[in-house]
């Protein structure tokens, strides 16, 4: 039997050589790593400014912090994502306000978003899922006619484009991050970028406790947070920027050879990648099983591939259907049916850069043994 994991991160010996070479130095934070990790991803995003820190969350955080989004205040936002583009809404005590996903790309549907539209929205926060862009030339369109902030949570498409325009270029700020499942990683770590120098400045002050940029050590101009990354994990994060489009280019082949062999699995719909979509980075590889399968059939072939050593995941929950929210707004089944409908039959595929046709040829004929098996039990 062969274990076969959700994910891993593809670490080389230069790599390693990159991290072992700061070890020798006395930078281990806020050293010249950090700002070659910064400027390597201006390039990748087209943007002008970069503020790389110890998580996408907390790129997340600053940029609505910077923005002044305060309690009362609401922000339009997806309900299929990972908790996190939610969350941070929540940490200034604003509202996120779901709008419905598009049932193709599983990204925000826009035309579901102007009847959400009140006087306290603030902002639109769009995710890029599983490394597909959202359109954006619709919500660019919708926030500049109600004068909202755009937020583009790309924190899952590093290298992916939008009608030849970068991921991460889009709206008043973007987030990459670099998690260990990630198209490249540096452990831990999250990157704020924008063409705005205002929330440039205020994330690079918050990320390092609040302190200005000509004062001391010990003096704070604002309230801040500890969300700095060391020299370290840029040492890391640079090693593997060197080698993106390579690892971008291995990874389609992998989504490719998953997509071309379940194409004959008739019980799976395989991912949907829009035309707008003119480079896609895969972060995950996410089926979809066919109406007849739901919740606990799908639960039922996760276990099974378990036990056969081969790692999946139901991929996304709905998030306002997570207990905490359910509790603090009151949210219930049925109040974002597509996202339901989707978050019910979606299971995540083993999925990595250096995954071979072998593992790929197992992890299916597994599959398609327990599909049968749920269907004819």
């Amino acid at each position: 039997m062969m274990n076969i994991p959700l994910s891993k991160p593809w670490i080389t010996e230069d790599d390693i050589k990159e991290v072992a070479e700061v070890l020798k130095t006395p930078n281990l934070s806020l050293g010249p790593k950090l700002l070659e990790f910064e400027n390597m991803l201006l390039r990748v995003s087209g943007r002008k400014f970069a503020v790389a820190v110890n998580s996408g969350t907390s790129a997340l955080h600053l940029i609505i912090r910077s923005l002044g989004i305060k309690d009362g205040d609401e922000v339009i936002t997806t309900p299929f994502s990972f908790i996190a583009s939610s969350n941070c809404i929540l940490f200034e005590r604003a509202k996120p306000v779901f709008v419905d996903i598009d049932p193709n790309t599983y990204n925000i549907n826009p035309e579901l978003i102007e009847e959400k539209i009140t006087d306290k929205t603030k902002a639109i926060l769009a995710v890029d899922v599983f490394g597909q862009p959202a359109s954006w030339d619709r919500l660019i369109e919708i926030a500049k006619k109600y004068n909202l902030y755009l937020i583009e949570d790309s924190a899952e498409a590093i290298g992916s484009e939008y009608k030849e325009k970068p991921a991460g270029s889009f709206g008043v700020a973007s987030v990459f991050a670099f998690y260990p499942n990630k198209q490249i990683t540096t452990g831990e770590g999250g990157v704020v970028l924008t063409d705005d120098e205002q929330i440039y400045k205020l994330s690079k002050s918050m990320r390092n406790q609040g302190r200005g940029e000509e004062e001391t050590w010990l003096y704070h101009t604002r309230l801040g947070y500890n969300y700095r990354i060391s020299d370290i994990n840029c040492a890391l994060g640079i090693s593997q920027l060197n080698r993106l489009n390579k690892i971008i280019e291995m990874r389609d082949t992998v989504a490719k050879m998953y997509s071309q062999k379940l194409s004959e699995v008739e019980e799976v719909i395989t991912p949907y990648i829009s035309p707008d979509t003119t480079r896609m980075s895969w972060f995950v590889y996410v089926i979809r099983l066919k109406d007849k399968f739901y919740g606990k059939d799908r639960n039922i072939i996760i276990e099974s591939l378990g036990r056969r050593g081969i790692q999946t995941r139901n991929y996304f929950e709905a998030i306002h259907l997570e207990p905490f929210y359910v509790e603090q707004f009151g949210f219930k089944e049925g109040d974002f049916p597509v996202t339901e409908f989707v978050a019910d039959r979606t299971i995540a595929l083993p999925f990595y850069t250096t995954m071979t046709e072998g593992e790929v040829d197992y992890v299916i004929k597994n599959l398609k043994e327990v599909i049968y098996e749920v269907k004819h039990s």
